[in-house]
């Protein structure tokens, strides 16, 4: 496969994310979904509304986003616009919960290594074409969160992210945290696939790697960022994407690097990389494009 093209640029700013977006050469279509992800209430790390304007607004995008399936502040509709309004992004954008009424929508995954089909909220089928605006940061469970863990359990419906956990059993609560764990990193890749294959050339990519803690913007207690800022980095391919961003953390001179880089590793992190380029949503040999 030949290399896919992955910018890069060191200046973490709301108009270099507009600049970096078009590089990519992509006009994505009609209406389009902008996944984010809200953050959980008291969280200190998730990319804030503010920053990224400029760029939902260049692309007329409506902010999406799904429920939990974990206790918390978004595991109802309810209580998830409420934290939106409450974290601004209404203030700026149109909010769609994807999941806020069902049935949910079934992508199916012919190909899947764990799971068979994937369950989306079923306002998804009102969209066009969607840009996946990930903060690239830690993850308790996944290792690391970027483009591949925004384009499975964060597209995911409530029921969807139960089933990704739970390596395709309609689990318990209890069961989600006691998955073998290389099962659930290859679960997160089947459902990524399965939302890469729905739009197919019509989504975009932007890992923004700021605020980076051990933690997710899911954790209302989160660690504080370990490491400095390393900057912005996009692509047309997923795959390529991520993996670019785990060898800038690696190759970084910045002492947090070893913390992060730890909790990655512990998790088996880079495994969700390497079986989503075996279902064939990306590769990972890239190009680096610095801006």
């Amino acid at each position: 496969m030949e290399k896919a093209k992955v910018y890069f640029t060191r200046d973490l700013t709301p108009e270099k994310v507009v600049e970096i977006y078009e590089k990519l050469g992509i006009n994505l279509p009609e209406k389009v979904a902008v996944k984010v992800h809200s953050g959980e209430d008291g969280n200190q790390n998730y990319l804030k509304p503010e920053f990224l304007k400029p760029m939902v607004e260049y692309v007329k995008g409506t902010i999406v986003e799904c429920n939990t399936a974990y206790d918390g502040a978004r595991d109802t509709t309810e209580k998830h616009l409420k934290l939106m309004e409450k974290h601004d992004w209404n203030k700026y954008f149109n909010v769609d919960i994807l999941d806020s009424e069902g049935p949910d929508m079934v992508l199916d995954i012919p190909n899947g290594k764990i799971i068979q089909k994937n369950y989306v909220g079923k306002n998804l089928a009102n969209y066009d074409s969607m840009l996946v605006l990930s903060h690239f940061k830690g993850h308790p469970m996944g290792g690391y969160g970027g483009a591949l863990k925004q384009l499975s359990i964060g597209v995911a419906s409530s029921k969807g992210k139960r089933f990704i956990h739970c390596c395709g059993h309609d689990g318990s609560y209890d069961d989600m945290f006691h998955q073998d764990q290389d099962s659930f990193l290859e679960a997160m890749a089947d459902a990524a696939s399965s939302v890469v294959n729905y739009f197919k050339d019509n989504i975009a990519y932007i890992n923004i790697m700021c605020n980076m803690s051990v933690d997710c913007d899911c954790c209302s207690v989160a660690e504080d960022p370990c490491m400095a800022d390393i900057g912005i980095v996009a692509s047309l391919d997923p795959v390529a994407l991520d993996a670019a961003c785990i060898d800038l953390v690696k190759n970084s001179n910045d002492p947090g690097r070893d913390h992060l880089l730890e909790r990655i590793e512990s998790r088996h992190g880079t495994h969700t990389i390497d079986a989503a380029s075996e279902l064939g949503i990306g590769t990972k040999e890239y190009e680096l494009i610095e801006l």
